[in-house]
């Protein structure tokens, strides 16, 4: 099996020497770079499992690299290193399409155990993908989603999603009618202690929206239960 590929993207040589130490005592095969504009010309260029991204960087800053990236399609989890740790500026490297932030200064067993958890979704990711086809394939209104390939069209036309919209995307529609609450999905989505980041799942709703809703103002796939969540589809079922 191949090694899983990780590219850290930090201006600070001693810190980015001291990740690219502990992830490749972890097994990782690790490229490093040290500017905005070669760290984002590699990241779009070769395949990477993960990308660890600081946001502050000489030539093109972080938030501009991840918002780049995942525009071009680029599915790559990525992983934010940030010294900014307010909340807004925590929603905003997600809502830039971050998988995960972590605030400076970082202990290295946090990290290692937030990269672990990013290429566990990645390893069944790939799992899906190699499988038979035969799994669960989604269908409301115009709007289509396949579970094996990870793929979602909507009236005919494919949709470019980031791995965790694609995950927000699944989960609601795999329970149409059912509520969720925004805890509920920082804890199903990202898997992490987001606490206090509700804002996260709605700026992560308002993307999704964008691509997938013919009148995002007007929405007929994700609804809002005002003072609640969100739930799939406008009607309860079951």
């Amino acid at each position: 099996m191949p090694l899983q590929r990780i590219l850290v993207i930090e201006d600070h040589v001693n810190l980015a020497n001291l990740v690219r130490m502990h992830l490749e005592r972890e097994g990782f095969e690790v490229a490093v770079t040290h500017d905005g504009n070669s760290g984002y010309l590699q990241a779009a260029a070769e395949k990477f499992d993960l990308v660890v991204l600081d946001v502050s960087l000489p030539g093109m800053d972080g938030l501009s690299i991840c918002s780049k990236l995942r525009s071009k399609g680029i599915t790559s989890r990525i992983l934010i290193l940030s010294a900014r740790f307010t909340e807004a500026d925590r929603v905003a490297g997600l809502d830039a399409g971050a998988d995960d932030y972590v605030s400076k200064p970082f202990g290295v067993s946090e990290l290692l155990a937030r990269v672990r958890a990013q290429l566990r979704r990645v390893d069944r990711r790939s799992e899906g993908s190699t499988a038979p086809a035969s799994g669960t394939i989604l269908s409301y209104r115009d709007i289509l989603i396949e579970e094996d390939t990870r793929g979602v069209t909507v009236a005919g036309k494919p949709v470019m999603l980031t791995a965790t919209e694609f995950d927000l995307l699944w989960i609601l529609a795999r329970s149409p009618g059912r509520v969720f609450t925004r805890s509920q999905l920082l804890d199903l989505v990202w898997s992490q202690d987001y606490s206090g980041l509700d804002n996260t799942v709605k700026s992560h709703i308002n993307r999704l929206r964008s691509k997938i809703e013919p009148d995002p103002t007007h929405p007929m796939y994700i609804m809002t239960v005002w003072g609640v969540g969100y739930r799939f589809g406008s009607e309860r079922r079951g």
